[in-house]
């Protein structure tokens, strides 16, 4: 084994059934995040449109209520779509329960898709840890420096993405200390919504990878369109994420930032195709050149051509 392929082996995680790392075919990831507005009925629909697509797995956001929303923000009234209501009455609408996400694990098996979701704090990593199919967590920009919360996602044992938006480098790499650097993907984010092209720095990618050489990195995009997204695979992401929607109009605040049904099944298209364009690096001649060649190239100019270009 080459120096190169000991040291992709290394950056390599086991996602469910899948490898995540340098060698690997990209991971793709359909964040639904909230954008199901409490409806089971649009969250099966986002899992059949992640899957449709070809996506290798969707992912939830889990909280409960009364530990993420700050206590002077839960009696502030809103206009929402139910209704005017209590922000804290909001995020309980919002938020699956147990028998809700029994149905989702249940119909993303049907799907042939895996599953899995953002806690916000440890009692939703205690109750993500219920679900079996569940084969790894992922800890949103937000809570990367509650350290309490990465300690109790390191003791699951589970693979862990960690996304870096809003970060400074000390900070991230305290939380991977924190997570240990052989249990996690680690993912450039800009955690702005929607993130300005101007803002997403794609070359932090090869800046992660240079910084953190044993653990694999991927994209989590906030941004407006694809083009930039793909552009992250062709920099070396290995595993993407972007929020998913069924229309971008509807109400929500990650609605605007997310990629509908059509623009998934492009997505994954492309990026398979762009992995396969990458190649290993070798540089060889291939057989279907070798027509070519032979009606093109001439092995040696004669003496008179060479007179003729002097």
């Amino acid at each position: 084994m080459s120096q190169a392929q000991e040291n992709a082996a290394v950056r390599t995680r086991k996602l469910g059934d899948r490898l995540v790392g340098p060698g690997h075919p990209v991971y793709v990831v359909g964040e639904i995040g909230i954008n199901h507005n409490g409806s089971l009925d649009d969250a099966f629909a986002l899992i059949d449109a992640a899957a449709e697509a070809g996506c290798d797995a969707v992912k939830f956001q889990k909280r409960t209520p009364e530990i993420c929303t700050p206590r002077d923000q839960w009696n502030i009234e809103r206009d929402t779509p139910w209704g005017r209501m209590t922000y804290i009455d909001y995020r309980n609408r919002v938020e699956f329960g147990e028998a809700d996400y029994r149905a989702i694990d249940k119909y993303a098996a049907k799907k042939g898709i895996d599953w899995f979701a953002s806690p916000w704090d440890v009692p939703s990593v205690q109750f993500l840890e219920r679900f079996e199919n569940v084969k790894a967590h992922k800890v949103a920009s937000a809570s990367l420096t509650d350290d309490t919360l990465l300690h109790a996602l390191r003791a699951t044992g589970k693979t862990i993405i960690l996304s870096t938006g809003m970060s400074t480098p000390r900070q991230i790499r305290h939380a991977v200390e924190v997570l240990g650097s052989a249990n996690i993907v680690l993912c450039h984010a800009t955690s702005t919504y929607p993130a300005s092209p101007g803002e997403l720095n794609l070359r932090v990618l090869g800046t992660l990878v240079r910084q953190y050489p044993n653990v694999p990195i991927g994209y989590s995009g906030h941004e407006i369109g694809l083009q930039t997204t793909l552009a992250a695979v062709a920099l070396g992401a290995c595993f993407v994420e972007r929020h998913i929607t069924l229309d971008r109009s509807h109400w929500g605040s990650d609605q605007s930032a997310s990629v509908e049904p059509q623009g998934l099944v492009r997505l994954v298209r492309d990026i398979r195709i762009i992995e396969e364009a990458l190649g290993d690096g070798v540089k060889r001649v291939y057989d279907s050149e070798l027509g070519p060649m032979k009606k093109l190239r001439r092995v040696q100019a004669t003496d008179a051509e060479v007179a003729v270009a002097s």
